[in-house]
């Protein structure tokens, strides 16, 4: 008796659903602004190169192996943020390359938290990655701390407190307010009449 095998092959089709972005550009808390801005992951990768010397589209695409039209757009969102300037290089071809601006300087800190935070629990196998001094090799810890006194922000000295301009919903969430630099903090109270919430 002969045996026959037979091959079937399933062609399955892929259903792609595509989901509109939540936006908090304009909400009034300044960690969803920050994320709006440089929360997506190439971005932030984008910055971390870019502060390593790296500013053309072939050097960014060969150190993160990302697709070119990924790339594009991650790009173009940084120029659009003020995070990256678009500088002609090269006139014929047309070349760009792109720099960090001074806005995008100043996110140098929180990549380098990460860096910390990264090291601390998510490197079982140790760090492949570590702050040094220049001078003389040694391992930097990078910690937040306060520009007047040095005292470390994660001591129990120091908590969220809203500002002058935090709206009413915000007030509820965090337990104090404060008008100005200096100023005594005032513990805020729960807002029985929410009308305004719709806006917040």
């Amino acid at each position: 008796m002969q045996l026959t095998l037979l091959s079937v092959t399933f062609i399955m089709k892929e259903t792609v659903v595509m989901v509109a972005k939540t936006s908090f550009e304009n909400r009034p808390c300044p960690i969803a602004r920050s994320l709006d801005a440089v929360g997506e992951w190439w971005s932030i990768l984008l910055l971390r190169d870019a502060f390593q010397g790296l500013t053309r589209f072939d050097q960014f695409q060969k150190s993160l192996d990302i697709a070119p039209n990924i790339l594009t757009r991650r790009l173009n969102s940084l120029v659009e943020r003020g995070l990256f300037e678009k500088r002609v290089y090269c006139e014929r071809p047309l070349r760009h390359e792109y720099v960090l601006t001074a806005k995008a300087r100043d996110f140098r800190p929180v990549l380098l938290s990460l860096l910390a935070w990264g090291n601390k629990h998510l490197a079982p196998e140790g760090p492949s990655l570590v702050m040094v001094d220049r001078a003389d090799g040694r391992w930097a810890e990078p910690v937040l701390v306060d520009r007047q006194t040095g005292s470390e922000l994660d001591s129990e000295g120091f908590t969220l407190a809203t500002g002058p301009t935090a709206t009413n919903r915000m007030r509820q969430r965090y337990r104090f307010s404060t008008a100005g630099s200096g100023l005594p903090l005032v513990e805020n109270t729960v807002i029985e009449h929410r009308s305004d919430e719709a806006r917040q």
